[in-house]
């Protein structure tokens, strides 16, 4: 129970790596709020699967994390619901792959909006509370890609890249007030988003793990349960790669 009476709010939460942190967040005894965009039968389901006799608060809210004034609204939201606040993750995230020949103007701007842009607007709005009681966790996930880059995820990268170098600054204007801001960069994880490639592609990206497998969900879940507890206390400004040894 390393996050026993703690308050979450996890953005992206309904699917993937989001549903993982926040099953994981659970778990660990956290009172867990996260947002979905567009699956709310996903949410909810994941709300019902997680109560169960559970002495705790789990909400899911529909937002849009790219746009500023819902992120305010959502931090509002929360701070109602739950009577405060004590770690964020920023999680939301998309791709739109493309070489950038062929990447227009919609595929750039959507995944920077999304990806980077969500991190800036959630931080701003839940900065005032962490202020205010003087702690709080935020933890940025990022990936391997933000790290090395990739061919045809340019827009990706960016973005991911963009997570780091604000992380590193916010942890850097945030640390006098006992606000840690760390980054999970997952590596190759095994998510709706990696179940379309074809097993020769998974092959590919295997031989190049030390590990010789993929990731799950519960591999960045349980970093960030690290992160967000007291066990992380003098970490902040760091770029935790959970990649199983990944070459770049």
């Amino acid at each position: 129970m390393l996050l026993n009476n703690q308050t979450a709010l996890v953005t992206g939460g309904s699917r993937g790596i989001g549903r993982g942190i926040v099953q994981a967040f659970v778990d660990n005894g956290a009172n867990v709020a996260f947002t979905y965009n567009s699956n709310s039968e996903a949410a909810h389901s994941l709300v019902d699967e997680l109560k169960g006799d559970l002495n705790r608060i789990i909400k899911c809210y529909k937002s849009n994390a790219a746009d500023f004034n819902q992120a305010q609204e959502l931090i509002s939201q929360v701070l109602n619901d739950f009577d405060g606040l004590d770690v964020l993750v920023n999680n939301a995230g998309i791709t739109k792959d493309n070489l950038l020949l062929r990447m227009n103007q919609e595929e750039f701007d959507s995944v920077i909006g999304v990806n980077l842009k969500s991190v800036f607007n959630t931080t701003k709005a839940a900065l005032r509370t962490f202020l205010k009681q003087r702690r709080g966790s935020i933890i940025n996930i990022s990936s391997i890609i933000g790290v090395t880059g990739n061919a045809g995820q340019a827009n990706y990268a960016a973005s991911k890249a963009g997570i780091i170098g604000f992380t590193k600054s916010m942890a850097q204007e945030l640390g006098s007030r006992n606000i840690r801001c760390n980054v999970v960069a997952p590596g190759f994880i095994e998510t709706d988003m990696t179940k379309e490639l074809s097993q020769q592609a998974k092959k590919s990206l295997t031989d190049q793990i030390a590990l010789k497998r993929t990731g799950q969900p519960s591999d960045i879940a349980n970093a960030s349960v690290f992160l967000a507890s007291n066990l992380s206390a003098y970490i902040t400004g760091q770029v935790l790669l959970v990649d199983g040894g990944m070459r770049g």
